[in-house]
């Protein structure tokens, strides 16, 4: 191999290792970007922020938690949020983050979760669960299209 040969090469395994990693640093991003989205739906609940479903679902949105009959869609979430949050709210919340993966522009993201919901007698309950969400990605960022789960 000669000098201009070499050199070919080392350019081409310089550009092959920084597109690599640039592909790489995307995914980390558009995951971390996933998590963020999911902890900020689960916090806004908590702060009861009214906003929330609003803000946060996709307009198209159908989701299945454990305790309901079939799926919903956003406006039907939205009201059965409002019956919740006649019934007291919740106080505190913890994610367990299993799996995230990402196609193109949908995330499918796995976890578990520890709550606690105060009712309006000012009693605490305490549950743990899973989910599965899936978002898609907007021009607003990464929004909820569906998820499944709910406590164990």
């Amino acid at each position: 191999m000669n000098a201009l040969e070499k050199l070919k090469f080392a350019i081409a395994a310089l550009l092959f290792i920084f597109l690599g990693s640039a592909v790489a640093q995307d995914a980390r991003d558009d995951a971390t970007d996933v998590w963020i989205a999911v902890e900020a739906l689960w916090q806004a609940d908590e702060n009861g922020d009214k906003e929330w479903i609003d803000d946060m679902l996709a307009e198209r949105f159908y989701g299945w938690a454990k305790d309901a009959p079939a799926p919903r869609s956003k406006s039907s979430t939205q009201m059965w949020d409002r019956f919740a949050d006649q019934q007291g709210n919740m106080v505190a919340h913890e994610l367990y983050p299993l799996e995230i993966v990402i196609h193109e522009n949908t995330a499918v993201v796995h976890y578990l979760y520890s709550s606690a919901f105060r009712d309006k007698e000012g009693k605490v309950k305490s549950d743990n669960g899973r989910y599965t969400d899936i978002l898609i990605r907007t021009e607003e960022g990464w929004k909820f299209i569906g998820w499944h789960g709910g406590d164990d």
